[in-house]
């Protein structure tokens, strides 16, 4: 099964993430949901998996940026609602491997799912 990488393609994980599967000879797809959108239900299915907590990148200039009404009170429609509106606060990168997601990149953790 060839995994998917979600994210952003300017973004220095993402550029680091595609390097370290590149230099594995992995294939893999890669969607851009800044350029190709992200479905409602996926996301959703993401966060049912592994927390709208995991997947809200709050470190990001996007959120940051957000008044304090709209980070106040966040639940996981509103989390999901802000992801949907703006998707360059999903946290990336996110691997799809059948139905499994593993969201941010770390070599060694990546080294253990691939190998």
């Amino acid at each position: 099964m060839t995994p998917t990488l979600y994210g952003i393609k300017a973004c220095d994980t993402m550029v680091k993430a595609r390097a370290w599967l590149a230099s594995k000879g992995i294939d893999y797809r890669f969607h851009d949901y800044k350029t190709q959108g992200l479905e409602a239900d996926r996301l959703a299915g993401w966060v049912d998996q592994v927390g709208w907590e995991l997947l809200l990148n709050r470190q990001g200039t996007t959120f940051r940026k957000l008044d304090a009404d709209q980070k106040a009170d966040l639940d996981r429609l509103r989390a999901i609602s802000l992801m949907l509106a703006q998707t360059s606060m999903v946290k990336r990168p996110v691997l799809e491997i059948g139905d499994a997601i593993h969201v941010g990149f770390k070599p060694e953790t990546w080294q253990a799912i691939f190998f």
